[in-house]
């Protein structure tokens, strides 16, 4: 279904070719000054030097040719603008339209594309904290956008489930509990089937071990104690058995696994964030050697100061980029290793069409040397799109990176509690309400707090993390949209309680509340298709905010059940269900959704 945007070009474009002008220039655009009139057209401007004519003639050459159902009210205003307004009975039939068809009539991928979206990355045996927030809210509202967009599309949590972490967690268990038959090089037998620690013992487990290793001599001095060198040491070797496929340390890494990824599904489950693939690390190990073995026989890697590198520098090159470093002089694998090592499994298993990043955006020097070794070297093939989607920092009041009061990195299970509480205070404040019944509805609306505090901003940009303001039912929060829409659906509950038709129409409007609601319902259209070659949740939010303020106007001056006109009041019942579905699907691809009643 064409956007209505263009379908009034397509009227205007009729127009300049009947008058003799260049149709290029025949686009219509929302006006800059809505007092004057709805739509403009500025071509007979950029047709002036062309032509040879003052820009008011050509315009008034434009008007005299137009005859158009959809367009009225056309004026030529000095210097050369076309204004006009939309046939307000054709601006019904067009809404009749898009409320016909599930996805309102948007323009989806003809050919679709497969897509992998690679986000999460958060490490095994490590809680989630609010560094993990935003790469799952962003991540989460992308796949859904291109999902929506008719594409085949893949979520990768990608964790980092291998390396030190892994072998400093298993020297101290063993520390611990050398007694587990995991440190017996003896032991023939099966390993038991339950884990000898829980989730909380793993949690508290690696940031003990990785403090060991950071012990030094004096508070001033630098130099690590012999303990933390021994102890450090002790790690690298675990590590090195462990991925060398020590039989005992394997089974404690599967442990490891089962327990993380458990808790990691519950923490993401609470967030409505879901993954299609919950692969790590781990899983590339084996392609490094023969992937790395390939690049130095196609004469890509060599040598440098002891460390295996590509070059991936430019001549047009703004800025200098240095060589991908695919090696550690000692032979060691970096994230870039198992970055391109993922790159080319992922080609294996679905050969997609692009692969989009969600990181943070410090990590853009990193994506940049990784995406141009994986094309120079074949690893992806040619074509084939890599997105880097760097976002900006969550901060506090203060400006920095959000903390918790005693300056730790706070859990995101704690901050969506506190974000919880908030909202449950608000709601039994507001009215009498069962309090399980309070309690649901403020997870619903503490994760739209959440979710569209984030989204709202640029994914680029950093953004403070107020409480206060995202959990408001006022301005441009997700609570005020949530409001909005239970709004709407009580006005229709009430409806149907008076016995009102099932079998409502919608009319041309006839005030201008109604008018600017069913004129920003056609927006959806090109919303849509920027937010999704953007890749941009942002866009999204800017235009049901704009929604929810145009149908609040316009419920505050229409009497909808009191109106007696009943198919007046019918076609009120329809602009609305429609608003509210529009509302609906906006918020699905956020990532959140509405309660019944707030």
């Amino acid at each position: 279904m064409k956007s209505l945007i263009d379908i009034l070009s397509d009227e205007l474009r009729k127009a300049f070719e009947k008058a003799g002008y260049d149709t290029e220039y025949a686009k219509a655009t929302v006006s800059n000054r809505p007092d004057l009139c709805e739509f403009q057209c500025n071509g007979a401007m950029a047709l002036a030097k062309k032509y040879k004519k003052a820009p008011i003639m050509i315009a008034g050459d434009i008007k005299s040719n137009l005859d158009s159902e959809y367009i009225c009210d056309l004026e030529a205003v000095a210097p050369g603008f076309l204004n006009f307004n939309i046939n307000s009975g054709k601006l019904a039939e067009y809404i009749e339209l898009m409320a016909a068809d599930e996805s309102f009539g948007i323009e989806k991928e003809r050919e679709p594309k497969k897509i992998i979206i690679d986000y999460g990355g958060p490490n095994v045996a490590k809680p989630l904290h609010v560094g993990h927030l935003r790469s799952a809210i962003i991540g989460e509202s992308v796949k859904r956008i291109c999902r929506f967009m008719n594409n085949e599309v893949i979520g990768d949590i990608h964790l980092g489930d291998w390396g030190l972490q892994m072998g400093l967690i298993i020297t101290e268990l063993k520390l611990r509990k050398p007694e587990l038959p995991y440190f017996d090089e003896n032991y023939t037998g099966e390993y038991p089937s339950e884990a000898p620690f829980t989730i909380s013992e793993l949690e508290e487990i690696y940031p003990t071990a990785s403090k060991k290793t950071k012990e030094t001599v004096s508070g001033d001095d630098k130099t690590l104690t012999d303990a933390a060198v021994k102890y450090k040491a002790e790690a690298m070797e675990a590590t090195f058995k462990l991925q060398n496929g020590d039989r005992g340390y394997r089974a404690l890494w599967n442990h490891i696994m089962n327990v993380s990824v458990a808790d990691l599904k519950k923490n993401y489950d609470t967030l409505s964030v879901d993954f299609d693939w919950w692969k790590g690390e781990s899983t590339v190990q084996d392609d490094i050697e023969p992937m790395v073995e390939k690049m130095k026989s196609d004469g890509f890697a060599y040598e440098s100061e002891g460390a295996l590198v590509v070059d991936v520098a430019r001549e047009d090159d703004s800025k200098e980029i240095p060589p991908c470093m695919i090696l550690k002089s000692d032979g060691a694998a970096l994230y870039t290793t198992t970055d391109l090592a993922t790159l080319k499994q992922r080609r294996e298993l679905v050969d997609p069409d692009e692969i989009i990043y969600v990181v943070d955006k410090r990590q853009d020097m990193h994506f940049v040397q990784v995406f141009r070794c994986a094309e120079k070297t074949g690893i992806v093939k040619e074509g084939t799109k890599l997105n880097f989607i760097g976002f900006g920092t969550m901060n506090g009041k203060d400006g920095k990176p959000f903390k918790t009061r005693d300056g730790g990195v706070m859990r995101l299970e704690y901050l969506l509690k506190d974000i919880q509480e908030e909202m449950f205070k608000k709601i039994t404040g507001n009215h009498d309400i069962d309090e399980s019944e309070a309690k649901e509805i403020s997870k619903i609306v503490g994760l739209a707090a959440v979710k569209y505090g984030d989204l709202s901003n640029q994914a680029t940009k950093d953004y403070i993390f107020d409480i206060d303001k995202f959990t408001s039912f006022e301005g441009n929060t997700g609570p005020y949209i949530l409001y909005t829409i239970v709004r709407i659906k009580s006005i229709l509950n009430k409806y149907k309680e008076m016995g009102g038709s099932d079998n409502t129409k919608l009319l041309k409007a006839e005030s201008a509340t109604e008018k600017a609601l069913s004129l920003e319902l056609t927006k959806l259209h090109p919303m849509m298709s920027t937010a999704y070659s953007e890749l941009a949740p942002h866009k999204i939010c800017a235009y049901i905010y704009d929604v929810a303020n145009v149908f609040n106007s316009f419920y505050h001056e229409n009497r909808i059940l009191a109106e007696e006109n009943k198919d007046r009041q019918g076609s009120f019942i329809e602009l609305i269900k429609i608003t509210m579905n529009v509302l609906l699907l906006c918020i699905d691809l956020l990532g959140f959704s509405a309660p019944e009643h707030m």
